[in-house]
């Protein structure tokens, strides 16, 4: 099947927070990734709850729109340190996935651990290796932020169906165990 012939998904993934929300939206064809777009939603610390989940939520609906995604995938998200925390980070993710479900798309959703061992072939990577994986991926010319970084993560794990990256054909790149190899 020629490229002409493979269909091309757009994907927008989002790591969720009160303070700052990542997006990052990627096109696959076939099983060729092409970077689109990623920034972060910042909500005013100062602003009451209710005012900063309706802004996640606008702002993600803004850019349904602009970006116009076929999929979109949320990371599931754990906090148990503080139950205050948890709860607020649990509205935001709400904000996110109501907003995202109002603009007529599925939600997938992946855990922390399902996202890096897809992305880095390690579910217990850090913030850093995610970030270079991505940019490496993607072929972005810097690292991006890393709550943009982890909406990238998230749409690049659930463009290989939350799979390890086994079969991926990503200019010269292979993920074993957590390394990345050149292949000649």
């Amino acid at each position: 099947m020629s490229l002409l012939q493979q269909t091309t998904i757009r994907i927008l993934g989002i790591d969720p927070g009160l303070r700052i929300t990542g997006f990052g939206v990627i096109e696959k064809t076939g099983s060729k990734l092409v970077y689109i777009a990623s920034g972060c939603i910042k909500t005013d610390a100062k602003a009451s709850l209710p005012t900063r989940l309706g802004m996640i939520h606008s702002s993600l609906s803004e850019l349904l729109i602009e970006y116009q995604p076929d999929q979109a995938v949320v990371e599931i998200v754990f906090v148990n340190v503080n139950p205050q925390s948890t709860l607020m980070l649990g509205q935001a993710r709400g904000a996110a996935i109501t907003a995202l479900v109002s603009g007529g798309l599925e939600v997938a959703e992946y855990t922390a651990l399902q996202v890096k061992q897809a992305v880095v072939g390690n579910g217990h990577a850090d913030k850093k290796q995610v970030q270079h994986m991505v940019r490496r991926l993607l072929m972005l010319p810097s690292e991006p932020s890393a709550d943009a970084a982890d909406a990238l993560a998230c749409a690049i794990a659930h463009a290989h169906g939350g799979q390890g990256l086994g079969g991926l054909n990503a200019k010269g790149l292979r993920v074993r165990n957590g390394r990345i190899t050149e292949v000649r």
